[in-house]
């Protein structure tokens, strides 16, 4: 059954609980220790900025303000998908694997608007 714009009523849950799911799959991911320190610094250093007042672009200018926030995030959600083995991820990742399929295409899509020089510092992976 088609609920709002085409969605499934499990669709828009799994929506709904993304961003709390990251969050859990985050910490844990930080807690665990098959993950590489590099990993991890790289994951604190992205929650502090996003945490900070202070961005690259204020956020109240309208919708643009955010962008340095959403590209942040995808860098980092592209590096972390393709860094850390997936069997940790799953570990650690509460919804459908499916979801967390979807979300590295996307992350990955959105991270290769960011210079390959910049990716590649990020966890001190390759740029790709």
């Amino acid at each position: 059954m088609r609920v709002l714009g085409g969605l499934t009523r499990s669709r828009l849950r799994e929506l709904a609980l993304f961003v709390p799911r990251v969050a859990r799959l985050v910490a844990g991911v930080i807690r665990d220790p098959r993950v590489p320190w590099s990993v991890k610094a790289g994951l604190a250093g992205a929650a502090l900025y996003l945490a900070s007042p202070v961005d690259l672009l204020p956020d109240f200018i309208p919708v643009v303000g955010y962008l340095d926030d959403l590209v942040v995030a995808a860098v980092v959600l592209d590096a972390l998908l393709n860094q850390v083995d997936r069997q940790v991820l799953l570990d650690h990742w509460t919804g459908d694997p499916a979801t967390l399929e979807r979300c590295a295409k996307v992350a990955g899509v959105a991270a290769a608007f960011v210079p390959r020089a910049l990716r590649a510092r990020i966890f001190g992976g390759p740029g790709r």
